[in-house]
């Protein structure tokens, strides 16, 4: 599979350079440089990017999230001083004896039951968390609870491999293009483009062709992704090949996030199946399942494309787009949504949701509600004020909403007074906000506004993969000095290279306005 192959190989010899003492030496480097026939700077440039690589590991390696769903859990980031002074390290370090080591990492997908952490590769969650870690209370790691409020539904439709059967006995690709566009399927990664027109870009490409499932959701509030990759992986396969079918395409990737181990196993396996049963083969398309290292901006499509080449996550600037030179790029939901399209039809898609924003998406409430979990819902159908009254009933153990941030950190936040908007991007790109993978944490009165802020520039800042001087700059100022930074919110918005530079503005300024600090 090319070059992507060969960053794959790059990234893995990187995790086994990385074993025992737990550091990625200079001598390793080269080694590994030289086994696989790459300049050394490719295996540096990888090294020293990705939060996988950084600091020492321990024999024991622990993961605490901070993402902004746990950090409300616990009333402003209080469990990771527990969590610390549970395990006797700090954050980013290793005890001196090489046992132990901590990692805080943004979100590991847990948000409904939050705070989390994985030890090793193993999830824990719950309140009592550091106990948990302390072996002092039993493990806990529920799974996501779903409702589904739509129908057709991408969970609850024909079984796997049902539609990819059907065309490949008919109509093709011509049959999957057609009915994704009459269904107006738009992206549920953020950006929200047409399915069907950057599939035809690419079919329209003259070289070799590709589809990549994009599975590394790290918006911190949301786990759909998780949710489809771990317990519909097929769902999420099959979609990917109808994409290959639909764009001409006999490769594709799936990208899991270093963060959601169980998802990697899952979707390797479910490729495995899928081999063994004779729908996937080297002849028709053929699927390798890739981890990434710990980058949330290789979510971006150019940046994941340099993620799966095992270079440096930085953004590259657009156009040409991935599918101009022959890729296209599909977030997981949005290639799970394919098979109940094309299987009950474009149209009874399309009559789901308000159009031009149509189908259904899935809406993941954080542990703060009543009712937390993952709700599938018609786009437009709903208020936000329903989402968390209605459908999460409000917040647990009394007590009081102060606002909700939506759509990821970059997404933006609500205050109590704008509860009332429908769930469309539309309506919340209109309100300051943004649907993005439509993630809803609750922030209840317990978290300052203030520590809140310093969270989310404190993110921007070590997520921005500094390729350009607004963001990389912009975010560095505002986790040193928020009120430093606020002369450059508009130059960050205007000139940064990709969507999250131009994001951290949008979400300052919702956050302050949402919770009257400005």
């Amino acid at each position: 599979m090319g070059e992507f192959a060969a960053g794959h190989r790059v990234t893995e010899g990187l995790r086994s350079a990385q074993a025992w003492p737990g550091v990625i030496t200079a001598p390793g480097e080269q080694d590994l440089a030289r086994v696989l026939e790459v300049p050394v700077a490719v295996v540096h440039g990888a090294a020293s990017y990705y939060a996988d690589f950084a600091g020492r590991w321990g024999r024991r390696h622990i993961r605490v999230c901070t993402g902004t769903a746990c950090f409300a859990a616990s009333g402003g980031g209080g469990h990771v001083r527990d969590v610390e002074n549970a395990v006797q390290v700090t954050v980013g370090g290793c005890s001196a004896d090489g046992e132990v080591s901590l990692q805080g990492v943004h979100c590991l997908g847990y948000c409904y039951a939050g705070p989390a952490a994985l030890d090793g590769e193993t999830p824990c969650a719950g309140p009592d968390l550091a106990a948990q870690l302390a072996g002092q209370a039993p493990r806990k790691a529920p799974a996501v609870p779903v409702s589904v409020l739509s129908h057709p539904s991408l969970i609850d439709s024909a079984p796997p491999w049902t539609a990819w059967s059907q065309v490949r006995s008919s109509g093709g690709k011509y049959q999957v293009l057609r009915e994704v566009a009459v269904a107006g399927l738009r992206g549920r990664g953020g950006a929200g483009f047409s399915t069907a027109k950057k599939w035809q870009a690419v079919a329209g490409f003259p070289g070799v062709r590709y589809v990549v499932a994009n599975g590394d959701e790290g918006d911190p509030g949301s786990f759909s992704d998780r949710l489809l990759m771990e317990r519909y992986p097929e769902k999420v396969l099959e979609g990917l090949a109808l994409a290959g079918l639909a764009c001409g395409a006999k490769e594709g990737f799936v990208y899991v996030r270093s963060e959601y181990p169980a998802a990697f196993v899952s979707m390797t396996s479910a490729v495995k199946r899928a081999r063994d049963s004779g729908f996937l083969t080297p002849e028709v398309f053929e699927v390798m399942v890739i981890r990434g290292a710990g980058s949330y901006v290789a979510g971006e499509e150019t940046s994941l494309l340099r993620s799966l080449a095992g270079r440096r996550a930085t953004v590259t600037a657009k156009p040409p787009y991935p599918a101009q030179q022959g890729v296209a790029v599909n977030n997981v939901e949005t290639l799970a949504s394919v098979p109940t399209i094309v299987s009950g039809g474009g149209a009874a898609y399309a009559r789901l949701g308000q159009a031009p924003e149509t189908g259904t998406i899935l809406v993941c409430l954080s542990e703060m509600f009543r009712r937390p979990g993952a709700y599938e819902v018609e786009l437009g159908s709903v208020t936000v004020r329903q989402l968390v009254e209605d459908l999460g009933g409000g917040l647990r153990d009394g007590l009081r909403l102060a606002a909700v941030q939506i759509g990821g950190p970059l997404g933006g936040f609500l205050g109590l007074h704008q509860l009332d908007v429908p769930l469309l991007d539309s309506a919340l790109t209109a309100a300051g906000a943004a649907l993005g993978h439509g993630g809803i944490v609750a922030i209840d009165e317990r978290v300052s506004p203030v520590a809140l802020e310093h969270h989310l520039w404190e993110f921007a800042a070590s997520e921005s993969c500094g390729t350009c001087t607004p963001c990389r700059e912009g975010t560095a100022l505002g986790a040193a000095d928020p009120a430093a930074a606020e002369k450059y919110l508009g130059l960050m918005e205007k000139a940064s290279l990709c969507a999250f530079g131009r994001g951290v503005p949008r979400a300052v300024r919702s956050l302050r306005k949402a919770l009257g600090q400005r």
